[in-house]
Protein backbone atom coordinates (compact mmCIF):
# COMPACT_ATOMS: atom_id res chain seq x y z
CA UNK A 1 0.00 0.00 0.00
CA UNK A 2 1.23 3.47 -0.81
CA UNK A 3 1.13 6.47 1.49
CA UNK A 4 -1.66 7.92 -0.67
CA UNK A 5 -3.71 4.83 -0.06
CA UNK A 6 -2.97 5.04 3.67
CA UNK A 7 -4.06 8.67 3.68
CA UNK A 8 -7.28 7.85 1.84
CA UNK A 9 -7.90 4.97 4.20
CA UNK A 10 -7.32 7.27 7.17
CA UNK A 11 -9.75 9.81 5.71
CA UNK A 12 -12.33 7.06 5.22
CA UNK A 13 -11.94 5.95 8.83
CA UNK A 14 -12.19 9.52 10.08
CA UNK A 15 -15.36 10.08 8.08
CA UNK A 16 -16.84 6.82 9.36
CA UNK A 17 -16.01 7.69 12.98
CA UNK A 18 -17.48 11.16 12.58
CA UNK A 19 -20.64 9.67 11.07
CA UNK A 20 -20.88 7.15 13.91
CA UNK A 21 -20.51 9.94 16.46
CA UNK A 22 -23.47 11.73 14.93
CA UNK A 23 -25.52 8.52 15.04
CA UNK A 24 -24.51 7.85 18.67
CA UNK A 25 -25.84 11.26 19.63
CA UNK A 26 -29.21 10.38 18.11
CA UNK A 27 -29.16 6.96 19.78
CA UNK A 28 -28.46 8.57 23.16
CA UNK A 29 -31.48 10.82 22.71
CA UNK A 30 -33.58 7.81 21.71
CA UNK A 31 -32.45 5.87 24.80
CA UNK A 32 -33.25 8.85 27.03
CA UNK A 33 -36.76 9.11 25.58
CA UNK A 34 -37.31 5.37 26.00
CA UNK A 35 -36.21 5.46 29.66
CA UNK A 36 -38.55 8.39 30.39
CA UNK A 37 -41.42 6.54 28.71
CA UNK A 38 -40.73 3.41 30.78
CA UNK A 39 -40.66 5.41 34.02
CA UNK A 40 -43.99 7.01 33.13
CA UNK A 41 -45.50 3.59 32.37
CA UNK A 42 -44.27 2.16 35.71
CA UNK A 43 -45.79 5.11 37.58
CA UNK A 44 -49.09 4.56 35.77
CA UNK A 45 -49.06 0.81 36.55
CA UNK A 46 -48.39 1.50 40.22
CA UNK A 47 -51.29 3.94 40.29
CA UNK A 48 -53.62 1.33 38.75
CA UNK A 49 -52.84 -1.40 41.34
CA UNK A 50 -56.03 -2.61 42.97
CA UNK A 51 -56.62 -3.82 46.49
CA UNK A 52 -58.38 -7.19 46.59
CA UNK A 53 -60.79 -8.28 49.25
CA UNK A 54 -59.38 -10.56 51.89
CA UNK A 55 -60.51 -14.14 51.42
CA UNK A 56 -62.81 -15.49 54.06
CA UNK A 57 -63.12 -19.06 55.19
CA UNK A 58 -66.25 -20.15 53.36
CA UNK A 59 -67.13 -23.84 53.58
CA UNK A 60 -70.63 -23.57 52.14
CA UNK A 61 -69.48 -25.22 48.88
CA UNK A 62 -67.56 -27.98 50.64
CA UNK A 63 -68.96 -30.83 52.66
CA UNK A 64 -66.81 -31.04 55.76
CA UNK A 65 -68.94 -33.34 57.84
CA UNK A 66 -70.31 -36.83 57.39
CA UNK A 67 -72.94 -35.67 54.87
CA UNK A 68 -70.60 -35.91 51.85
CA UNK A 69 -72.44 -35.83 48.52
CA UNK A 70 -71.23 -39.02 46.81
CA UNK A 71 -73.21 -38.36 43.61
CA UNK A 72 -70.41 -36.05 42.49
CA UNK A 73 -67.75 -38.78 42.50
CA UNK A 74 -69.66 -42.01 41.85
CA UNK A 75 -68.68 -42.23 38.15
CA UNK A 76 -65.00 -41.36 38.62
CA UNK A 77 -62.83 -44.35 37.59
CA UNK A 78 -60.25 -45.60 40.11
CA UNK A 79 -57.46 -48.17 39.95
CA UNK A 80 -57.65 -51.11 42.34
CA UNK A 81 -54.48 -53.10 42.93
CA UNK A 82 -53.54 -55.93 45.27
CA UNK A 83 -50.15 -56.00 46.93
CA UNK A 84 -48.75 -59.25 48.26
CA UNK A 85 -45.61 -57.71 49.74
CA UNK A 86 -42.63 -55.41 49.33
CA UNK A 87 -38.88 -55.53 49.56
CA UNK A 88 -35.92 -53.25 49.00
CA UNK A 89 -32.88 -54.30 47.02
CA UNK A 90 -29.93 -52.37 45.71
CA UNK A 91 -29.41 -51.67 42.02
CA UNK A 92 -26.61 -54.26 41.79
CA UNK A 93 -28.99 -57.05 42.85
CA UNK A 94 -31.78 -55.66 40.65
CA UNK A 95 -29.53 -55.86 37.59
CA UNK A 96 -28.64 -59.48 38.42
CA UNK A 97 -32.30 -60.63 38.36
CA UNK A 98 -33.25 -62.88 35.46
CA UNK A 99 -35.79 -65.55 34.61
CA UNK A 100 -36.15 -67.95 37.53
CA UNK A 101 -34.81 -65.51 40.16
CA UNK A 102 -36.71 -65.45 43.46
CA UNK A 103 -37.28 -62.17 45.32
CA UNK A 104 -38.13 -62.51 49.01
CA UNK A 105 -40.96 -60.23 50.19
CA UNK A 106 -41.73 -58.85 53.64
CA UNK A 107 -44.91 -60.92 54.13
CA UNK A 108 -45.39 -64.50 55.20
CA UNK A 109 -47.18 -67.00 52.98
CA UNK A 110 -50.90 -67.00 53.77
CA UNK A 111 -50.95 -63.44 55.14
CA UNK A 112 -53.73 -61.22 53.76
CA UNK A 113 -52.96 -59.04 50.76
CA UNK A 114 -53.33 -55.24 50.79
CA UNK A 115 -56.08 -53.84 48.57
CA UNK A 116 -55.14 -50.39 47.30
CA UNK A 117 -57.38 -47.90 45.53
CA UNK A 118 -55.32 -45.31 43.66
CA UNK A 119 -52.41 -46.25 45.92
CA UNK A 120 -54.39 -45.84 49.18
CA UNK A 121 -54.91 -48.85 51.46
CA UNK A 122 -58.64 -49.57 51.84
CA UNK A 123 -58.86 -53.30 52.66
CA UNK A 124 -57.14 -56.64 53.22
CA UNK A 125 -58.08 -59.89 51.51
CA UNK A 126 -57.27 -63.45 50.50
CA UNK A 127 -56.43 -64.64 46.99
CA UNK A 128 -59.11 -66.75 45.29
CA UNK A 129 -59.60 -68.15 41.78
CA UNK A 130 -62.78 -67.19 39.91
CA UNK A 131 -63.38 -68.58 36.39
CA UNK A 132 -59.66 -69.30 35.93
CA UNK A 133 -58.73 -65.75 36.98
CA UNK A 134 -57.31 -64.46 40.22
CA UNK A 135 -59.60 -62.56 42.54
CA UNK A 136 -59.59 -61.42 46.14
CA UNK A 137 -62.01 -62.13 48.98
CA UNK A 138 -62.10 -59.05 51.20
CA UNK A 139 -61.56 -59.88 54.86
CA UNK A 140 -61.10 -56.45 56.42
CA UNK A 141 -62.51 -53.27 54.85
CA UNK A 142 -62.43 -49.70 56.15
CA UNK A 143 -65.77 -47.91 56.51
CA UNK A 144 -67.32 -46.19 53.46
CA UNK A 145 -66.95 -42.77 55.10
CA UNK A 146 -63.26 -43.43 55.77
CA UNK A 147 -62.77 -44.68 52.18
CA UNK A 148 -64.26 -41.50 50.73
CA UNK A 149 -62.23 -39.35 53.10
CA UNK A 150 -58.98 -41.08 52.06
CA UNK A 151 -59.75 -40.86 48.36
CA UNK A 152 -60.76 -37.18 48.26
Amino acid sequence: MSEDDNGDLGDDWAAAMEEQGETDGDAGADWGAAMEEQAATEDQQAAEAMAFQELESDTDGLDTGDDINLDVILDVPVTISMEIGRTQINIRNLLQLNQGSVVELDRLAGEPMDVLVNGTLVAHGEVVVVNDKFGIRLTDVISPAERVKRLT
